[in-house]
């Protein structure tokens, strides 16, 4: 049974043995699938009492902690049966799909690299995102075990690597994922910095993207930095330094809600806890919405105690922000 890593703890998940991220098999071994994974979503799952909904989400962009998981699961396979590799850029998602490429940005020193999504986790409340022990070095919070993050998928470029994967994976297994076949990417441009300041990096073809052509090898994606290693696009250990706020705030958002008396019985539940709550508007799919968020907290450790009471009185949705 996999492991998280939470603040200075582990924390081991029990009665979950169903979640493919659970298989400790290396791949190989009988597990019937390539060593270089497969396309996978996943139905809904729930862990402590929060729903988890993984889909194709391509305009995802989230802000919140981070954490990293290394030795542990050193060469045993991810949810859709790669490899794991601690030294690869790789991480872990509750929701995305696999794979994908993510940017995942330091909001307090402002490092940024983009990993690969191959596995499902982390599962400790409070946190969006689980590094391999590489990505969490290059962006200098090994260390501590934690970060404030910003979490951005790469949308032409993963549909690029889930084209790829489609091609190896069952039949029974893509006709469980609704909605169409993802789109190769572009081929475009994008700079990057590098040992000597920042290198564009030119694709050998511009414009749309040629069709899709059943059977034959989908290019990796040219956007990005990286190589094929087993029939997989790995990003390179390339660091971008990206501009942040000096002070990033945490917050525990415990929902954002369409109407009124929503967010009248959040607040009623929050203060019968003791908590006082702001509400602020925000837009979200064109639908004006109210966030009701606790905060800001001076610590990782106070949002996690607090986020866990708020959800063990029922507010399930809540999650940790930072802004």
């Amino acid at each position: 049974m996999r492991r998280w890593r939470g603040v200075g703890r582990i924390v081991v998940l029990v009665g979950v043995a169903t979640l493919a991220a659970c298989a400790q098999k290396p791949a190989g071994t009988g597990s019937g699938l390539p060593t270089s994974g497969i396309y996978k979503v996943g139905k809904p799952y729930q862990i402590a009492g929060v729903w988890y909904y993984p889909k194709e989400d391509y305009t995802y962009d989230e802000t919140g902690i981070a954490s990293w998981y290394g030795p542990g699961f050193h060469e045993k396979n991810t949810a859709n049966g790669e490899i794991y590799d601690q030294d690869e850029l790789t991480a872990a998602h509750r929701t995305l799909p696999m794979p994908s490429l993510v940017r995942v940005t330091n909001l307090d020193n402002g490092r940024s690299i983009v990993v690969r999504v191959n596995d499902r986790g982390p599962y400790a409340n409070g946190r969006i995102i689980d590094m391999s022990r590489r990505g969490a070095q290059l962006l200098g919070f090994d260390g501590p075990g934690t970060a404030k993050v910003r979490v951005q998928i790469l949308a032409e470029e993963s549909r690029a690597i889930a084209a790829a994967a489609r091609q190896g994976t069952p039949a029974p297994l893509l006709a469980e994922i609704d909605g169409p076949p993802p789109k190769a990417a572009p081929r475009g441009r994008i700079e990057v910095t590098g040992p000597s300041g920042p290198v564009t990096m030119i694709s050998a073809s511009t414009g749309a993207p040629r069709p899709a052509v059943v059977g034959a090898p989908v290019p990796p994606p040219a956007t990005v930095a990286g190589s094929m290693s087993e029939g997989r696009f790995v990003p390179a250990p390339v660091v971008a330094q990206l501009p942040v706020k000096p002070r990033e705030s945490i917050y525990v958002q415990v929902g954002a809600y369409g109407s009124e008396e929503n967010v009248a019985k959040a607040r009623a539940r929050l203060s019968a806890m003791g908590q006082r709550a702001s509400v602020s508007l925000t837009r979200s799919g064109g639908m004006s919405l109210h966030r009701v968020r606790v905060g800001p907290l001076d610590s990782v450790d106070r949002a996690d105690t607090l986020l866990n009471q708020i959800i063990q009185a029922g507010l399930t949705e809540a999650k940790i922000v930072v802004d």
